[in-house]
């Protein structure tokens, strides 16, 4: 059956954390920036599974990253007024896209209906699409499911809300992990290779389960066609 819809993972896939994170870090005077960001970015699947497991009520992206980065500073004995912990919670939704995805998303648009589909919530993506120009033809969130990723309702909600079966929809990811779950729904993946996410001299993440694997969204489009 031939894909129909693609539906994107955001942070690291389509939009380049680290550098936003670490530059929001600098622009509080803290030190080690980069590792500041690497340290809170580690404490997200934790805190997901936590609420997957029921042992953490639900909360929305902000929420949880203000939670991770309370428990960051407080082990780290860094001390953060609360104006610019908010700032640094709200520079989540100001990250700039990898060069690849603006042009990339129209050219899929050509041929494909494109979502999101993110851990993040709809407020929160519908922030970063606005700052990096990234259009979809809707925004898709785990917020709607009030579960996270990779619980298998929040892959299949989406091919359920696009009027799909699971495998006409593709999860474009750079996560292994991720890619995973969705195929556990049912759905078609890609791996989209994002080496630089963690820095320079990160370690492949290959997933040779993938449909196709790209190293950029041009390239997904060519082979898709």
């Amino acid at each position: 059956m031939p894909v129909r819809a693609l539906a994107f993972d955001v942070f690291g896939t389509l939009v380049d954390w680290r550098s936003g994170i670490a530059a929001a870090f600098a622009g509080c005077g803290l030190a080690d920036p980069e590792g500041l960001a690497d340290d809170w970015r580690a404490r997200y699947r934790p805190i997901l599974d936590e609420v997957n497991r029921g042992t953490r009520r639900w909360g929305d992206f902000d929420e949880l990253h203000r939670a991770t980065l309370d428990a960051l500073l407080d082990e780290r004995g860094l001390e953060l007024a609360h104006a610019a912990r908010a700032a640094l919670v709200g520079a989540w939704h100001a990250l700039d896209p990898w060069p690849d995805v603006p042009t990339g998303l129209e050219e899929l648009r050509a041929g494909w209906v494109t979502a999101t589909l993110s851990n993040g919530h709809v407020a929160l993506l519908v922030d970063l699409a606005r700052h990096g120009r990234m259009r979809f033809d809707c925004v898709l969130s785990a917020e709607l499911v009030r579960a996270y990723k990779p619980r298998p309702e929040v892959y299949l909600t989406a091919a359920r809300l696009l009027a799909l079966d699971p495998d006409e929809l593709m999860l474009v990811a750079c996560h292994p992990w991720d890619l995973a779950g969705a195929r556990a729904a049912g759905l078609r993946t890609a791996l989209l290779e994002r080496p630089l996410e963690y820095g320079p001299g990160s370690p492949a993440r290959p997933d040779p389960q993938a449909d196709v694997t790209v190293a950029d969204l041009r390239e997904l489009a060519d082979r898709l066609a």
